[in-house]
């Protein structure tokens, strides 16, 4: 087992994990690009100070969505999903919605265990919802009283963004959305804006 997120958007991954073994599978968590663009925006400010998410999604305020910032370009999943479908079949492949872990841990990690030809050990009981982090906390330990909440950089509050903003950037994905549920054979339901959080 080896995570991070940067291996779905880097160009030579795929190659290299289809050398090392063609039989991998591949868990991706994906969620609303709009979302993870502006987490990743959070938490790129809450380490420095930086310009507002509205001047650093356009190039020079034009109304152009700027491709080039990383924090707009990861949520392309389309295109990063296209270099590994050359390396390893649809098959191999399961897309986990981020905003359903949140929502539905259980039904999540369940698909999560099926794939993986697991035992399906986690139960609804395994979890409960911290209020003030906005996710769930997985609880173990017969006991549960060592339950494992996600750490401190995650759950931060976003800053509000102009809907204006918001829904340029839902025009500009979309068509790169329906391409990836195409792809992917799911939808995620990003583009009617029912999982956008603040």
């Amino acid at each position: 087992m080896e995570k991070s997120p940067s291996y779905f958007v880097t160009h030579d991954v795929p190659r290299r994990m289809h050398n090392m073994s063609k039989d991998t599978k591949l868990l991706v968590v994906v969620r609303d690009p709009i979302t993870r663009a502006i987490s990743d925006y959070t938490q790129t400010a809450s380490k420095r100070k930086i310009k507002s998410f509205e001047k650093l999604a356009f190039v020079n305020n034009s109304g152009v969505v700027d491709t080039s910032w990383g924090a707009i370009r990861i949520g392309v999943y389309a295109k990063h999903f296209e270099k590994w479908l050359k390396y390893f079949p649809l098959s191999s492949f399961l897309f986990v919605s981020g905003e359903e872990l949140i929502r539905n841990p259980l039904g999540e990690l369940t698909k999560v265990q099926q794939f993986l030809g697991l035992k399906e050990v986690i139960q609804e009981d395994h979890f409960y919802f911290n209020q003030t982090k906005g996710f769930p906390c997985l609880i173990r330990g017969v006991n549960n009283d060592n339950p494992h909440c996600l750490g401190k950089t995650k759950g931060r509050a976003h800053p509000d963004v102009d809907p204006v903003v918001v829904n340029r950037l839902r025009e500009f994905y979309r068509p790169f959305n329906a391409k990836f549920y195409h792809m992917v054979g799911t939808n995620f339901h990003w583009d009617d804006g029912q999982y956008y959080k603040r």
